[in-house]
């Protein structure tokens, strides 16, 4: 039996010094035709959130690529010299299921000194 591919849904956030907002455009413009497979962009002048469906055996898997994507693309694409600075990386039936917690019990804790 053939195992079925898991599906997941990343979110890669990028940031640092300020650039022009033409230029973060047509960066970014230039990032998607050499990777069609992105769904979402949002950006600024000092972040990007980049937003797309991965296929990977585990989230560490799709976790590398993902950190991966803006530096491989930095030269090609003529990228802001931003690094990466969040990453999420959800199961599709997670990411289906985000709201439903009514199963789920909160733990409730207090802040600890460090």
């Amino acid at each position: 039996m053939i195992e079925e591919a898991r599906l997941w849904h990343v979110t890669v956030t990028v940031a640092g010094e300020p650039v022009e907002l033409l230029l973060v455009r047509a960066a970014l413009q230039r990032l998607t035709q050499q990777r069609p497979f992105i769904s979402t962009i949002r950006f600024n002048a000092t972040t990007a959130e980049i937003s797309y469906w991965d296929e990977a055996d585990t989230l560490v898997d799709a976790a590398s690529l993902a950190l991966r994507l803006w530096n491989e693309h930095r030269d090609s694409a003529r990228l802001p010299t931003w690094e990466v600075v969040a990453l999420d990386v959800a199961e599709r039936e997670r990411r289906a299921d985000s709201g439903d917690t009514a199963d789920l019990t909160e733990l409730k804790l207090q802040a600890q000194p460090f």
